[in-house]
């Protein structure tokens, strides 16, 4: 390979574990979905990888180094050859722990300045869809925990109740909304217990599909009272973690109608 003295580079943090993240770089299935249909990747040193974009561009390299789930490097290039030969450029891939999940940092090194420009927007859109596709799995249930989560407000039984709420919840979950400002689950569960009390028979419930963004859900519910007459309406902000745990909820009550 040629000298390659324009460097492009782009971190992101991304919340999910490290290892999942890594998958998406190192499975053909799960780097077809990011890429697009007909990529592949053959995850060991020497081994080919095709990057099929929309319209039919493609990309191929090779697979110059791999440590799962650190680290990995390949070549770059149009199978055109334009604007980059096959071979003459290289991207390297570095995964680690964050607090909030794993800190991607990518670099991409060019043999020419324009060509390198090109593509930092590119790289910064990639990116984003590389971020999405692997919290859509990781969140793939994220419906069902949201159900669960208006569940456990109703349940009348206290145990099960709490048992609900950390198989869900963060140990220090946030919780904020017209009514409630609460810091963790020892926080949070007596004021359900109290929302029981001064709410009677009052139920949650979603309304229509929840809308996922890279581990923070939009969900619309309804607030029905014992007697099945509507009582309130609104959306909630779900923030979901790196576990699969709810992180923060914050809710919004819609304007009596």
């Amino acid at each position: 390979m040629s000298t390659l003295p324009y460097q492009l580079d782009r971190s992101v943090v991304i919340h999910a574990p490290r290892e999942n993240v890594f998958r998406f770089l190192s499975e053909t299935p799960r780097w077809a979905t990011w890429w697009g249909a007909g990529s592949t990747i053959d995850a060991r040193p020497g081994g080919a990888l095709l990057i099929r974009y929309p319209g039919g561009v493609e990309v191929a390299g090779e697979v110059l180094e791999i440590t799962p789930p650190e680290r990995v490097v390949f070549t770059y290039g149009f199978v055109t050859g334009d604007p980059i030969p096959a071979g003459a450029s290289r991207v390297t891939i570095r995964l680690e722990p964050h607090g909030l999940g794993t800190h991607l940092h990518l670099t991409h090194e060019f043999a020419d300045e324009a060509v390198r420009d090109h593509h930092v927007q590119g790289w910064r859109y990639q990116l984003a869809v590389f971020s999405n596709v692997v919290a859509d799995e990781l969140h793939a249930d994220a419906a069902a925990l949201v159900d669960r989560w208006f569940e456990a407000w109703a349940d009348p039984d206290e145990r099960a109740r709490q048992t609900a709420f950390r198989r869900i919840a963060d140990p220090g979950v946030r919780f904020q909304d017209r009514f409630g400002n609460t810091t963790g689950l020892d926080d949070l569960l007596p004021h359900v217990t109290a929302a029981q009390v001064y709410m009677p028979g009052l139920r949650m419930r979603r309304e229509g599909d929840v809308r996922h963004c890279q581990g923070t859900a939009l969900v619309d519910w309804i607030a029905t009272a014992s007697d099945g007459k509507e009582r309130g309406r609104g959306t909630n902000v779900f923030v979901l973690g790196a576990t699969g745990q709810i992180q923060s909820v914050t809710g919004f009550w819609a304007a009596a109608r």
